[in-house]
């Protein structure tokens, strides 16, 4: 099992996902002889999951049953432990495209937080790329670095234990790509451009009020990134409903029209058509964070 290769079986020492249902999963690490408690009963790794296929049906003790996936990023996002805000699936698509980001890209990232966004980095870089990633935050560093290793993308990423906006992302003139997810991000831009290749390269850079991200991109313009953009990304949520529209009567065609007649019969109720449409919601509730992109000079 590896998060940026797939495997069709379970093993001893994998990292499940136990899908309980759509809007409920967790991560379970299987072992011989152990157990995992479910709303829906006991399940038994010896039996239930050693040797099983990914995406089985498998029945809990209370007569319930759950499918066990094989993790990816997507899963990981929805079931990981939370040791800090984290981005979510629609926000890490739009990162991973705006950067650029392909099979051995070298990406720096600060900071680290729950591995969130990285696990997604990893499997878009590999299998010959590489992830720097700097976390502050010592138990969080050592934390996400195990998780690496359980995941068994460990090979593919340096975990560093500093700050970054002091420190620097410890690599220079290697990286292809550069994400901050910091308090200040503009103390870190003369390191993540140092971080960066001679020439190109897109830096992105993730906070919560456009006051940072004023700063930001001042920051950037003081050391000469051009394409400075900023964007919001909001999922909206169509409601589908039935409708039936009238279709128009236009009267009949005067060519073939019938004599008239004395018959005071009602007319006709107009036809009909029965579609499906979708409306959007007046208003798109929540608000995850601004994205600001820049692109570091060729020259």
């Amino acid at each position: 099992m590896s998060f940026v290769e797939y495997s069709d079986v379970i093993r001893d020492g994998d990292v499940a996902i136990v899908y309980l249902n759509h809007t409920s999963a967790m991560p379970v690490k299987v072992q011989q002889g152990a157990q995992t408690q479910t709303r829906y009963g006991v399940i038994r790794h010896s039996t239930d999951l050693i040797g099983r296929r990914y995406g089985s049906k498998v029945t809990c003790s209370k007569g319930g049953w759950v499918h066990v996936l094989h993790p990816t990023p997507e899963l990981w996002t929805v079931s990981l432990p939370h040791r800090t805000q984290i981005l979510y699936t629609t926000d890490i698509a739009t990162i991973t495209m705006m950067l650029e980001l392909k099979p051995g890209s070298v990406v720096c990232e600060s900071g680290t937080g729950s591995g969130s966004l990285s696990h997604a980095i990893l499997r878009t870089v590999a299998p010959s790329g590489h992830l720097h990633t700097v976390e502050f935050h010592q138990q969080r560093a050592e934390k996400v670095a195990e998780e690496f290793r359980e995941h068994r993308v460990d090979h593919l990423v340096t975990v560093r234990n500093q700050d970054v906006c002091r420190d620097g992302f410890g690599v220079t003139g290697v990286a292809d790509a550069v994400f901050l997810d910091i308090p200040s991000p503009w103390e870190a831009v003369p390191h993540a451009k140092a971080a960066m290749k001679r020439q190109g390269g897109r830096l992105c850079s993730f906070s919560p009020c456009i006051e940072q991200v004023q700063r930001t991109c001042q920051a950037l313009a003081d050391q000469d990134f051009e394409e400075i953009s900023t964007l919001e990304v909001l999922l909206r949520v169509h409601d589908v409903r039935t409708v039936s529209l009238p279709l128009p009567d236009f009267g009949q065609d005067s060519s073939t029209r019938d004599p008239p007649s004395d018959s005071t019969a009602a007319p006709p109720n107009p036809p009909a058509v029965t579609l499906k449409t979708t409306t959007p919601p007046r208003e798109i509730p929540g608000h995850t964070g601004y994205l600001t992109f820049a692109t570091k000079p060729r020259t």
